[in-house]
């Protein structure tokens, strides 16, 4: 497998290096076929207390599909989580070269909230929160997964009943696996696509304003 790395000079920043220390970091995840500048666009209506970071995945999806991707997205239904977390601690890895956060959440839509869910995973002590939107946590065990149970960090799941992109039973397993390993909330959009709707980014904004007013504390 190729090794993953997330190139630091295609990430966008709401706030210059010097302004960016001391402040709660929200990093943004976009999904597959798009890149770094698609989520960063919410940014105006999320809570302007946190520094915003959207890093661009690190792979090409096969031509002529456009846009950068996680991981690939041929075989998900063999329920195989091992590109998801090779790309989460690639992930991981970038997150390492950004001091001076003491608060890190994660917002990813599809892949990246399958990516942002693989990270808390994998590092339950070092990510606040989690917001998944239209994504799933990847079937199979981790080593801190007991970890992470034990915290129960909040997440918010936001999908659509029109959603025909993530596959029945990756949202099946999402729905019995997060309430196992977090303290969960969200809702279910009625009508909604694989995308993200006004009330959606409404019902976001305030999970969010909750984790400023209430900021959990790993481990």
């Amino acid at each position: 497998m190729t090794e993953l790395r997330i190139d630091p000079d295609t990430v966008l920043w709401s706030a210059d290096t010097a302004d960016r220390t001391g402040h709660p970091l929200l990093v943004l995840l976009h999904g597959y076929g798009a890149d770094e500048r698609d989520l960063f666009g919410l940014t105006p209506y999320l809570p302007s207390a946190f520094v915003f970071a959207a890093p661009r995945a690190p792979l090409s999806p096969p031509w002529p599909a456009p846009g950068f991707s996680w991981y690939p997205i041929e075989g998900l239904e063999r329920r195989d989580p091992t590109h998801v977390t090779a790309a989460a601690a690639a992930f991981i890895d970038w997150v390492h070269a950004q001091p001076g956060h003491d608060t890190i959440g994660l917002l990813g839509f599809s892949q990246g909230a399958a990516i942002a869910l693989q990270a808390l995973r994998l590092r339950p002590d070092l990510f606040d929160f989690a917001v998944n939107l239209s994504g799933y946590a990847s079937p199979g065990e981790l080593p801190s997964d007991g970890e992470l149970a034990g915290i129960r960090p909040p997440v918010f799941w936001g999908r659509g009943t029109a959603d025909d992109v993530i596959p029945p039973e990756l949202v099946e397993h999402t729905t019995q696996w997060l309430p196992q390993h977090s303290d969960l909330s969200g809702r279910v959009y009625a009508g909604l696509t694989h995308s993200v709707s006004e009330q959606e980014l409404d019902d976001v904004r305030l999970f969010l304003d909750k984790r400023l007013s209430t900021p959990e504390t790993p481990g």
